[in-house]
């Protein structure tokens, strides 16, 4: 699929047949914000996820099915490794290149809510609370190109910024500190976890289990 030469879905195939899927910017941010959550039992998200994109349900035998095509296209038709994240409690000093399996939580459509809506309307002029229908793809490829002049990519970039030793002492100083003034919320089962082995350390107890 290609956005310069072909049309953008409004349906995907199931079993032969066509069915039309939510395209709606506000209804991917959604999915994306369900997958986060911890508070939605994992083995309750695939059918969720199936209620939110599709008007009309498929049958139960399609299933498997349409939560694939549902990937796709939040994925925007490109083939995506799934991401593992690292929390911000991680505090990268050292000169260790980065692993391919886990990347750094950059920008969150929940917190970071304010900042992309101001960011669409000085770049591209659109009022996300007006607007009332954005095709997914085109919210994708405009998030992705939003001007790294703009507040929410600098913020998006101290965040992901890689503390080194060719730094100088105030360099360091200062990007831990807009590490720290930027940081996302650690999730709650991550907070629960460092607070528990916070605990064992403080109290001599048994690390096992925790780490």
């Amino acid at each position: 699929m290609n956005m310069l030469i072909d049309l953008l879905p409004e349906y995907v195939e199931l079993g032969g047949a066509e069915y039309p899927i939510n395209t709606d910017f506000r209804v991917s941010i959604l999915f994306e914000l369900m997958m986060e959550d911890a508070s939605v039992p994992e083995d309750q998200k695939a059918i969720k996820a199936v209620k939110l994109f599709y008007p009309e349900l498929p049958p139960v035998g399609l299933l498997h099915e349409a939560v694939k095509a549902l990937l796709w296209f939040y994925q925007a038709g490109k083939e995506q490794k799934v991401p593992k994240y690292k929390t911000n409690a991680e505090d990268d000093e050292s000169d260790e290149a980065e692993t391919d399996d886990y990347v750094e939580r950059i920008y969150s459509f929940e917190h970071d809510d304010d900042y992309i809506y101001s960011a669409f309307l000085s770049q591209y002029r659109i009022d996300l609370q007006d607007i009332e229908y954005l095709h997914w793809w085109k919210f994708r490829a405009m998030f992705r190109a939003l001007d790294e002049d703009c507040q929410f990519c600098k913020i998006m970039s101290y965040r992901s910024i890689k503390i080194n030793n060719d730094m100088t002492k105030s360099q360091k100083a200062f990007y831990r500190r807009m590490k720290s003034v930027h940081a996302l919320p650690v999730p709650q089962e991550e907070r629960e976890r460092i607070d528990a082995i916070t605990q064992a350390l403080l109290n001599g107890g048994d690390l096992m289990g925790l780490i």
